[in-house]
């Protein structure tokens, strides 16, 4: 195990009506704030009354920022910037999923530098100051309502980065379950296939020793597995939103990243994806995931695989390899019976732009931990989801 510092500062209010906490929680900090949402579904799930009569009622003014789009644009960081600027806004409250929550983050940090905000995600400039940040979680994927970390698309250059500071994490985020209620199938999956992605990248890891870190990864992935299913053909089953929900809160809160290298190889290929095409993110991921696993088993990363099958998956045997192989195929099923696609061409996404994509995600000579990869790597696995 790996030497670490953990931080996690953020309130977490979970359960039925929490957002009558919303106003106490606010009031520390400011008494005028941005309202930053998506395209609308909260004014017909009523979420959005419940959040305006909490500020109403408690004497909190509020400018609303609507319209955030699934892959939050630096167009609305740099937009609600300039909100907060001109009507003195000093605290911001997204109600959404990671994607507002994101945004919302951004905009915390743009309102506090002077130069391109696109900087931060460039690595131009690191996020020193931000505005506090609130959250009312309506999409259990990202994990962006307990971590410090922000992805925003530049349209203009077609990027797709992430970026994190420990200023960026929210003061406080309310999980209500219930919230999650109208969430379509098709978004509950992605959002599954995120969770699990983030617990990938640390699961599968180098590092030995970290016993009750991987086991509560394990745990977090096998909650996925069964509560997935159970969220989308019951859609208010509360049980399972609320698991979904804590699992997305947990896998990427750094608890089971404590000790742990990180392996974003996944992760950087579908933000160079989704900023060409803009797919859903947890759909990209879904088709890369199995296929990167397969590309990289062999001799030196089996155990962790055949750990994984054997933990995850129940699978037994003698044969390492041929366990951890069924493991990876179990997972490709899993996704298949969630209506998840397995391959490029299904989401409309042809080979012509692959070496394009390659060197969007290669930020360096190689990309991940697990099994350092290179370019030529990056574009045979394309080459295999496609």
């Amino acid at each position: 195990m790996l030497n670490f510092t953990f931080y996690s500062p953020t309130r977490i209010l979970f359960g039925q009506n929490q957002i009558q906490n919303l106003a106490q929680e606010i009031k520390p900090y400011a008494s005028k704030i941005l309202l930053v949402y998506g395209k609308g579904s909260i004014k017909k799930n009523g979420i959005y009354t419940a959040v305006t009569d909490q500020l109403k009622d408690n004497g909190i003014d509020f400018v609303e920022l609507p319209g955030i789009d699934p892959n939050p644009r630096l167009t609305s960081v740099i937009q609600g910037a300039d909100l907060c600027r001109q009507h003195n806004l000093s605290f911001i409250l997204a109600v959404g999923g990671g994607s507002v929550i994101d945004c919302a983050k951004g905009i915390a940090a743009a309102v506090c530098y002077e130069g391109d905000p696109w900087d931060f995600w460039a690595y131009k400039a690191k996020i020193r100051k931000a505005l506090p940040v609130g959250a009312v979680l309506t999409l259990s994927a990202t994990g962006s309502e307990m971590n410090g970390n922000t992805v925003i698309t530049n349209e203009a250059t077609c990027q797709k980065h992430g970026v994190g500071a420990d200023v960026l994490f929210p003061k406080f985020s309310i999980l209500d379950p219930t919230y999650t209620f109208t969430v379509p199938p098709q978004q509950t999956t992605a959002g599954v296939a995120d969770i699990l992605m983030h617990v990938y990248e640390f699961y599968f890891s180098i590092e030995t020793g970290a016993y009750l870190q991987d086991s509560m990864a394990e745990g977090i992935m096998k909650t996925c597995i069964k509560y997935g299913p159970i969220a989308c053909g019951d859609p208010e089953n509360y049980e399972a939103r609320a698991n979904l929900m804590w699992a997305s809160s947990m896998a990427l809160n750094g608890t089971i990243a404590a000790g742990k290298r990180f392996d974003g190889f996944c992760h950087n290929v579908e933000h160079a994806i989704s900023a060409l095409y803009d797919l859903t993110h947890g759909v990209g991921l879904a088709i890369l995931a199995p296929h990167w696993m397969e590309y990289v088993l062999d001799n030196k990363t089996v155990e962790r695989f055949a750990l994984f099958a054997r933990n995850v998956w129940n699978i037994d045997g003698q044969d390492k390899i041929e366990i951890a192989r069924r493991g990876i195929q179990k997972t490709r099923d899993f996704y298949r019976a969630l209506g998840l696609p397995g391959q490029l061409s299904e989401v409309g996404i042809g080979d012509e732009r692959f070496d394009e994509i390659v060197d969007k995600a290669m930020f360096r000579d190689t990309l991940g931990n697990f099994k350092r990869l290179q370019r030529e790597d990056v574009k045979n696995i394309l080459l295999r989801a496609k």
